[in-house]
């Protein structure tokens, strides 16, 4: 024992030593001269890399420096994250290059278009995109930007000459600022002088949600193709001025693992990814196993990850004419830790990251003309397509959701057309400023199909991430492929958001459809001004027009604004979010009178949001991007290690995401019950489903699928129970319309996107069952026969009375990733209309 003791001792003494004697020179490549005129990082941030992390703020300075001290680099400010942290790009090249920089971005967007094949690609320069850290608590990418920042900045003679000569090198310090500085205050507060290396150790176990995600708690590394956040826009911005031939991605995984670089398993890979991609890929992993055989770190390919969901960062170039790499290294979660390999040190996990992201650079100055012809070749596919036929996609009562999915394919320098007139297309009503018309022969021609595509055919059964995200479905827009050329208007290259006719001014009353996105936020700020709104329940027609379930009434007599203050808000607000709002002059109707009970009252809603351990932070996170960011609705984020100590009177009603263990302690349980009875609304998604039913909440009977392996070796037992995971597929429900929960939506179906395999049995009574998968649900995505079977017929939705309360349950995520918007009615009705239900 004594001699453990001393081990332990000697170790930290070491670590301690080390931390305090660590320079420079043990990352930077020998024998190389260095511009003292360029400062060092220590200069400017008073330590050396990995003696401590690095916060944003820092990492922003030293940046700045940098490109002041130095020719060969250009620095650009592209936007602020929601917490106002600046989104940086370095531009770094020979100052030759420099001078000709605006020429050499033409080129490279011109390999994209018709005519590239006039390209002399013999002076043109390779463009490498070098991405850190896109999850903040994977801290090794952003620090190992500081040294190859100054590396790129300061080495001297001819062979870095002649890499920047070479090479165009798009930095990115920090794809996540928000993140990167949550989660270097908490390495850094709780770094102790004798470092301990306990895994155990309060270092190593951030408290929820942990800096993996950005302010509203999302991964960023799946909003590449989606678009909703403001660090993606910023850097798909930079994607489509230069469409960079390898674009990297600096990532960490377990403590226990060493590093990996693509290709991964290729059986994975995209279909419509070009093979040759997959060949390159796999002789630029070449230079990296030699730099890491060289340098005597470990690491491994082809395995575990893939290329499939072009959401990713290391996927997204693969549809676009580039090289995506990933590179996962094993992560020290603080400045050193114990780990089956031994102890792992911050600054070796920093040194991996730089190695990795000069091997690249080499890879790219050696492989120049290849990538560039890839590019070319890749384009001038699309371009001299002989793909024929458009998409048509909208919503006839709906246009701001139409108006968003083309807001994406803008992002995506996807062309697009006005629809000519209202036209009907098996069946479907277009409206002419609700519908857009997207050519399928265009350079984004694979992209676009990658968009739009429904696949449920696939080489492999399993993924990294999602299998479908089949864009029309997920805004809940109707769409249809067409090959009339009578159809296509105007190309829109200007994207304006819908308007709406004037409010007519009315003494009587006002009426405002449910259909709308935006038609929550409205309610809101309705209800907010302390006035009188109703909710039809059944469809009626007034003067000529025809209005649906969940029709909002507003009276104008006996409200606390006068006639004219009304007509102002409700006029600006239909303005400042396209919702139409119409003045009537009588209440007399053909269905439901204007005075009838079934128009009922709707009170404002008091939200509050559980948070905290035991919640998933990405479900929790988009309910509150969706109220705070979409509908300007105030939330409440309560915690699930201090409920027991709240005033839960406070609220209307709770929502409880996603959710592993208990969440709510058991002696909160009765006071939950007792906040549900006296008329609060509980709403649960996903695995709170188990919650609901051991807590008698709801009436549950689960379905249940047995996976019993057959004819499956040991080796195969991983692939076996990981085919049965439903990653994230897309599914048909039929919808009873008249229902609440379904206020709002034109069609008797549903696409629901769905990572779960909590199967429920439909109810008894038809009628409580308003959302219910049809008998065959799959739209786009994987999910084994078995679990397909299990899934037709049974519901995603439950709601059940408590006295004066509500419980109800959503199986599947109605929010996700902030682009799911088609089903994000689904909550707002669960939220105002719970009463009514």
């Amino acid at each position: 024992m004594k001699k453990r003791i001393s081990l332990v001792l000697l170790i930290f003494t070491v670590l301690a030593n080390a931390q305090d004697d660590l320079s420079l020179g043990y990352y930077l490549p020998k024998d190389i001269r260095y511009n003292t005129e360029i400062p060092t990082p220590q200069e400017i941030l008073g330590f050396v890399p990995g003696q401590w992390h690095v916060s944003h703020d820092r990492l922003v300075t030293y940046m700045k420096a940098l490109a002041e001290a130095s020719p060969r680099i250009t620095i650009e400010d592209r936007g602020d994250t929601f917490e106002d942290r600046p989104l940086l790009l370095l531009t770094i090249t020979s100052v030759e290059n420099h001078k000709r920089l605006d020429e050499i971005q033409q080129k490279h967007q011109a390999l994209t278009a018709p005519g590239a094949e006039n390209i002399d690609l013999s002076y043109l320069p390779a463009v490498v995109y070098q991405g850190f850290s896109i999850h903040g608590n994977e801290p090794s990418g952003s620090n190992a930007a500081l040294v190859a920042a100054y590396y790129l900045a300061a080495a001297e003679g001819a062979a870095i000459d002649k890499l920047l000569n070479d090479v165009v090198i798009l930095f990115d310090p920090s794809f996540n600022p928000d993140g990167l500085q949550r989660f270097a205050y908490w390495a850094n507060t709780n770094k102790s002088k004798n470092i301990s290396t306990d895994p155990q150790d309060r270092e190593y176990d951030e408290i929820w949600p942990g800096g993996r995600t950005n302010h509203y708690w999302f991964d960023m590394n799946r909003d590449w193709l989606p678009v909703q956040l403001p660090e993606s826009r910023a850097r798909i911005a930079t994607f489509h001025q230069w469409y960079p031939n390898i674009l990297t991605d600096h990532h960490e995984m377990g403590s226990n693992s060493s590093f990996f670089f693509q290709p991964g398993i290729q059986s994975r890979t995209h279909p419509l990814t070009p093979k040759l991609n997959q060949q390159l890929t796999k002789e630029i992993a070449k230079y990296h196993a030699k730099a890491f055989d060289e340098l005597g770190s470990f690491y491994y390919t082809e395995e575990n990850f893939d290329d499939f969901y072009y959401g990713k960062g290391s996927t997204f170039p693969d549809i676009n004419g580039g090289i995506g790499i990933l590179f996962e290294q094993g992560s020290s979660r603080g400045h050193a830790q114990e780990t089956e390999n031994g102890i792992l040190t911050f600054p070796f996990t920093i040194r991996n990251q730089f190695t990795a992201a000069l091997s690249t650079l080499e890879a790219a100055q050696n492989m120049r003309t290849e990538l560039l012809n890839y590019k070319r070749d890749f384009y001038n596919t699309a371009n001299t397509s002989k793909t024929k036929g458009y998409y048509v996609f909208g919503n006839e009562k709906d246009a701001a959701s139409a108006y968003h999915l083309a807001e994406i394919l803008k992002r995506h320098k996807i062309k697009f057309h006005e629809l000519t007139k209202d036209i009907k297309l098996n069946d479907i009503a277009y409206k002419k400023n609700h519908s857009y018309v997207v050519p399928k022969n265009q350079r984004q021609g694979k992209l676009i199909e990658a968009i739009f595509e429904k696949r449920t055919t696939f080489e492999d059964s399993l993924f990294y991430d999602i299998s479908a995200w089949t864009f029309p479905l997920a805004f809940n827009l109707d769409y249809t492929q067409s090959n009339d050329d009578n159809l296509i208007g105007t190309e829109i290259t200007e994207l304006k958001k819908p308007t709406t006719p004037p409010v007519t001014k009315s003494d009587y009353a006002y009426l405002m459809e449910w259909h709308e996105y935006y038609t929550p936020k409205v309610l809101y700020q309705i209800l907010n001004k302390g006035l009188r709104a109703k909710v039809g329940m059944q469809t009626f027609s007034l003067a000529g027009k025809s209005y649906d379930y969940g029709t909002i009434l507003i009276p104008v007599q006996n409200q606390k604004l006068d006639k004219e203050e009304l007509y102002t808000l409700l006029q600006e607000l239909s303005k400042e979010n396209s919702v139409a709002i119409d003045g009537v002059t009588t209440g007399l109707t053909k269905g439901i009178d204007l005075g009838s009970n079934q128009f009922r009252a709707i009170t404002l809603p008091k939200i509050a949001l559980m948070t905290g351990p035991g919640i998933t932070p990405y479900d929790a996170g988009e309910i509150w991007h969706l109220m705070d960011q979409r509908y300007d609705i105030p939330i409440t984020k309560i915690t699930t290690d201090n409920f027991s100590r709240l005033d839960l009177s406070r609220y209307t009603h709770i929502i409880l995401p996603n959710a592993w263990g208990t969440a709510i302690e058991k002696t909160a349980i009765d006071k939950l019950k007792a906040w549900i009875r006296s008329g609060g609304t509980l709403i649960g998604y996903r695995n709170a489903a188990s919650f609901f039913k051991n807590n008698n909440l709801l009436k549950i009977e689960f379905k249940k699928t047995e996976n019993i392996a057959k004819n499956i070796s040991f080796e195969e037992r991983r692939d076996f129970f990981g085919a049965q995971v439903i990653g994230g597929a897309i599914f048909e429900a039929n919808i009873d319309r008249s229902h609440p929960i379904n206020f709002g939506y034109k069609n008797d179906k549903i696409a629901l996107f769905r990572n779960t395999t909590i199967f429920i049995e439909p109810d008894e009574q038809s009628y409580n069952n308003p959302i219910q998968y049809t008998k065959s649900p799959l739209l786009s995505g994987y999910i084994s026969s078995k679990n397909l079977d299990s899934l037709a017929t049974t519901v995603p939705f439950k709601h059940q009375s408590l006295g004066r309360g509500n419980n109800i349950l959503f199986t599947d995520n109605t929010n996700f990733r902030a682009f799911w918007y088609g089903t994000n009615k689904l909550l707002m009705n669960a939220i105002f209309f719970s009463d009514e239900m």
